[in-house]
């Protein structure tokens, strides 16, 4: 794969809205307010392309829908992290030959991280012949130009050719939340962990320059939204291909400096890059929350080390004391991956005895997934498949036991909390380490921040009441 980055031109991106325009006017004609639905699975940025997507289908003339029936164009943003959940879209997609049955009109795509793979265009190619066309992560800016051709000419078309990579900005966003948004900073990773297949489906690391991303953040706090999370695969290489003098941390500072009352957070970190100037800049100011994503993923060297991830044990818990002696309440979340090609149930031990050190607010806990194209997907796993359900289960068991007791000692304590909708006839917050809150109160608190005073806890979330005081 080249490793060049491109910006795409705004002409070109001017040239995609046109498209959009003749999309609209090709409905005009019809007298039809089409649908269009978007299905999104994985992680957060799989979750901003997909506003970006609907934002293109919005200009395109399309109402966003909830569903598949009916819907005018299907979009499956897919991920392919682990096989599970590549098998779970092969399953949906199979199942939309009913939708598309009952509605011969249909044009379904897929895109996303699963898109990037060879096998899995040729599998679409060969074994969905309902599909219209396949588009990679590096394709997704010329969705319209995609749409409009299998629109006129009824033929399945696919944009997947190997690329670094590329960064478009101005594309229109179809945001699900008024009040919290994702802001891309950077797009793809250079770390090659054996185990992940992200680097070669997304490309090389790239970041948008720091004049669009505080642009896009004053626009968005000016809008009223309340809580911004920064998304990259490592945010933390920030700016290393920029030569504007800015690492992650002096851009976190001058988005905290902007006016207004918001918090803005930050996914995914990377232990290797996660340095002392980013907690002290975190210490720094109030406005940016105190918590920390910072997969481990094992609690063996050994292991860390056949992982590719860059540090050992000890650096990661040096990092993570680091942190804690300047945020003694920062909340902790993490990734951990039980039963890497050769894990040994001592090495095993090492995770969970990291995990009790540490004392995590919750985890991501997976099985080892193997990718193929990935060096992990080749190194001997002689560890059944029952013995890595029975390590998972534990571990489950020892994390679940540490968050409640984390959230039992929440009780009586009263915190600043953004209010963030409705389930259920009560109205749901989030605490500054996004722990979730349920309480009663008026719906028109929606959108503000309030003290809550915390008056139960489950394992996974929190009970309050507004306080009085």
């Amino acid at each position: 794969m080249e490793t060049k980055t491109t910006v795409i031109p705004q002409e070109a991106l001017q040239q995609q809205l046109a498209v959009c325009g003749q999309i609209r006017a090709y409905w005009s004609s019809r007298t039809i307010t089409p649908r269009a639905y978007v299905e999104t699975y994985g992680c957060q940025q799989n979750e901003a392309d997909s506003e970006r997507l609907r934002g293109l289908l919005s200009e395109s003339g399309y109402a966003i829908t909830d569903t598949a029936e009916g819907a005018d164009v299907v979009i499956m943003n897919t991920c392919a992290i682990r096989e599970h959940a590549e098998q779970r879209v092969f399953g949906n997609l199979g199942a939309l030959t009913h939708t598309k049955r009952r509605h011969p009109e249909q044009k379904i795509f897929l895109c996303g991280c699963m898109a990037g793979q060879e096998q899995v265009v040729d599998r679409i190619k060969k074994s969905y012949p309902h599909v219209d066309g396949v588009f990679s992560t590096h394709h997704l800016w010329q969705f319209p130009q995609l749409l409009h051709q299998v629109l006129s000419t009824g033929k399945r078309t696919y944009f997947t050719e190997d690329e670094p990579g590329s960064i478009a900005e101005g594309l229109p966003q179809l945001r699900d939340n008024k009040l919290k948004a994702w802001v891309s900073i950077m797009y793809g990773c250079n770390n090659f962990c054996t185990y992940c297949i992200v680097p070669y489906v997304r490309g090389r690391e790239r970041s948008r320059k720091s004049e669009d991303i505080l642009h896009e953040c004053r626009t968005l706090i000016e809008n009223g939204v309340k809580d911004i999370t920064l998304l990259g695969q490592n945010v933390n290489s920030y700016g290393k291909d920029l030569d504007e003098g800015i690492d992650f941390s002096d851009l976190l500072a001058k988005i905290a400096q902007l006016p207004s009352t918001f918090l803005v957070r930050f996914m995914t970190s990377h232990p290797r890059d996660a340095s002392k100037k980013l907690f002290d800049t975190m210490a720094a100011y109030p406005k940016i929350a105190k918590q920390l994503h910072l997969p481990f993923q094992s609690g063996s060297s050994r292991v860390l080390k056949a992982m590719n991830r860059h540090y050992d044990r000890e650096k990661y818990l040096e990092t993570i004391r680091y942190a804690k002696s300047l945020m003694p309440e920062l909340v902790l979340t993490s990734d951990v991956i039980v039963g890497f090609p050769g894990e040994t149930e001592a090495e095993f031990e090492e995770t969970i005895s990291l995990i009790r050190e540490v004392r995590y607010d919750s985890l991501f806990t997976f099985i080892f997934s193997p990718r193929a194209g990935t060096p992990a997907a080749s190194m001997p796993d002689p560890t059944s498949k029952e013995e890595k359900n029975r390590r998972f289960d534990r571990l489950c068991a020892v994390q679940n036991g540490i968050s409640e007791e984390i959230h039992n000692a929440y009780i009586g304590k009263t915190m600043l909390c953004l209010i963030d909708g409705v389930d259920k006839e009560q109205l749901t917050a989030r605490t500054e380490g996004g722990r979730l809150v349920r309480l009663s109160g008026p719906e028109s608190l929606v959108g503000t921040f309030a003290q809550i005073k915390i008056t139960g806890a489950s394992t996974w979330s929190l009970t309050g009441e507004l306080s009085k005081q």
